[in-house]
């Protein structure tokens, strides 16, 4: 075999196990962990106005690849408005535009009291993310920070299909 074969072979050799070394490498990486508190007032976007009425908790807790997102909605008084509460896997972090894509797999919802009127964000969530879960047994959805202050532990991050945006607190 001639030399220029030799270094034809090295080469395709050290390719393939630096491809496989990566292959490794991205099988065994952490995903990021990461926990938010987050609280929003709700906004009607067909008339217009805010939702007087009622207040939203979001929580987002992501450990080791795995996602639960949980939104809780109470009257003015403190009562619960009701809750959806989603678990998933995370599938993606752009840490470039700070966007987190998150499979939700499972859902599950919790009217409040009887005779109270549900908020309009709700419904809306409970609507998009149903469609979704029925049609192909999963729902996307994108979480992405829009500002971050990492002295105050404190960033605005915007809920995607739900078009939310929140403050929250970032949790170590």
């Amino acid at each position: 075999m001639t030399r220029k074969g030799l270094w034809v072979i090295n080469i395709v050799v050290l390719v393939s196990l630096l491809g496989c070394m990566a292959m490794i490498y991205s099988l065994s990486a952490k995903p990021a962990n990461f926990m938010l508190s987050c609280s929003s007032e709700l906004f009607n976007h067909e008339v217009g106005v805010a939702d007087s009425e009622h207040y939203l908790l979001v929580d987002l807790v992501s450990k080791d690849g795995l996602a639960q997102i949980n939104y809780r909605y109470y009257d003015l008084q403190g009562n619960s408005a009701g809750t959806i509460s989603m678990a998933g896997k995370v599938n993606k972090v752009d840490t470039q535009r700070q966007m987190f894509d998150i499979a939700v797999t499972t859902k599950q919802e919790n009217v409040g009291l009887k005779g109270q009127e549900k908020p309009e964000h709700y419904e809306y969530l409970s609507y998009i993310s149903g469609i979704h879960l029925n049609k192909n047994g999963q729902h996307s959805l994108s979480v992405q920070v829009l500002e971050r202050d990492d002295t105050k532990d404190y960033a605005i991050v915007l809920f995607q299909p739900s078009n939310t945006v929140c403050g929250c607190r970032l949790v170590h």
